[in-house]
């Protein structure tokens, strides 16, 4: 094993510096290879959405948006900020319309996850009654929503759970979806097979990751990657799950019981200032569900080149008709997490290899961010990609005339109060 560790060691860093301009040219002239993926994926990664769909985007008072944000700019800053940074996107996107007559597409921009605790956490119980308010003006003001009760309008809902609105897993399955927001395309981080709170078409996203702060922290491309696994973050989570084993369904427990002494397993609750770097020294970097399945690690790893190890079963992943994830990451079942050295050691250092190949790939790291500046083919660009490969819009997205689908007395008591 030790021959194979260093032998992994000294695989030099795939560049996260490609994402930065001028930086892909001097990746190549340091000789550092990448791969393009190969096939219908490269092409659907690499695709412009500018011509092939209109979004108006409604202008609600500020007190759904730009009043929230002004009261708390540490929205700006924290994994849920997708939905601000896809409002200023749009505002001055190629795909903006201000014709509603001629839109393929309708945004409500409505901030739903910029109401943040003391420490910075998002709070999300006000957020079924923000949502119903803006869907309430937006069905009073202009003819588009009852036209098709939203089948063609598109919500951008990055909480835990997406629209079920809670950070725990099983009150959010309580709660479910928001019901004025069943026939609406829901852009959203969660994303789980067979779940309750992902709903049929919708568009699965990376969780937002400050551009600026991790080009600040990149090291020289050509860095060996001296640790083989690397993670810092919770492995219990005692203030709300003070009995164990429900937090990550256990597989973070089990990560630390089995490894905690492992040499080959840099791990810790620590968070150090060199955590950025510390991906960029790595070979594999475990990304485990937490209280959802998604964190921001995933983003870091593919930004950084460090093979994403994702453990969360059945998890729908980010763009995953664009982003090869079974050739650039390693999943390991929830209940497979003691065997994880063993699962580990064992990938041959050829497919280590191509891994890092394909994450070296500008569009691959380009696609998981939202940066600002947008740039061609970031997340901003594929997620107008997911909507334009969504049309024509079928016949059913339309109500005949005096046809009613929602329910608008349907709901918890408390979500019904007025905003």
């Amino acid at each position: 094993m030790r021959r194979w560790v260093l032998a992994i060691a000294i695989l030099a860093a795939a560049s996260a510096a490609a994402l930065f301009p001028g930086a892909e040219a001097q990746a190549v002239q340091q000789g550092h290879q990448t791969e393009r993926i190969s096939g219908s994926a490269g092409d659907v990664l690499e695709d412009n959405p500018v011509g092939r769909l209109k979004v108006y985007v409604y202008d609600l008072p500020s007190k759904y948006n730009k009043k929230l944000l002004k009261k708390d700019p540490r929205c700006l800053n924290h994994m849920f900020a997708a939905e601000i940074f896809m409002h200023r996107f749009l505002l001055s996107s190629a795909v903006r319309t201000f014709n509603p007559e001629e839109a393929d597409w309708f945004y409500t921009p409505v901030y739903t996850t910029c109401d943040l605790t003391p420490s910075g956490l998002p709070l999300p119980f006000k957020s079924p009654r923000m949502m119903r308010s803006a869907i309430e003006l937006i069905a009073t003001n202009w003819p588009y929503w009852n036209r098709s009760e939203g089948a063609d309008h598109f919500f951008v809902t990055p909480h835990d759970f997406g629209a079920c609105f809670h950070y725990q897993e099983e009150k959010a399955i309580g709660r479910g979806i928001l019901p004025l927001l069943q026939r609406a395309t829901l852009v959203q981080t969660f994303g789980q097979k067979n779940h309750v709170c992902l709903k049929d078409g919708s568009i699965t996203i990376p969780p937002f990751a400050p551009p600026q702060k991790m080009q600040a922290h990149l090291i020289p491309a050509d860095t060996p990657r001296s640790i083989f696994v690397y993670f810092r973050g919770l492995f219990y989570d005692t203030s709300n799950d003070p009995e164990g084993g429900y937090y990550a369904r256990g597989a973070r427990a089990s990560v630390w019981e089995n490894f905690k002494n492992n040499p080959l397993f840099d791990i810790s609750t620590d968070h150090p200032p060199t955590y950025y770097e510390d991906m960029q020294r790595s070979v594999f970097c475990l990304c485990p569900l937490g209280w959802a399945p998604w964190s921001p690690r995933l983003v870091e790893a593919v930004v950084f080149g460090c093979i994403p190890v994702i453990i969360a079963d059945d998890i729908v992943l980010p763009f995953a008709d664009a982003i090869p994830w079974e050739e650039i990451g390693v999943f390991v079942a929830e209940e497979d997490v003691p065997k994880l050295d063993s699962i580990l050691t064992s990938i041959p250092t050829d497919v280590i290899l191509r891994k890092q190949r394909l994450l070296a790939n500008p569009s691959m790291k380009q696609a998981m961010l939202f940066p600002q500046p947008a740039q061609a083919g970031d997340a901003f660009h594929q997620i107008l990609n997911g909507l334009a490969r969504k049309l024509p819009h079928s016949d059913n997205v339309f109500l005949k005339p005096g046809e009613r689908v929602l329910n608008w007395t349907a709901g918890l008591p408390g979500d019904l109060k007025p905003w």
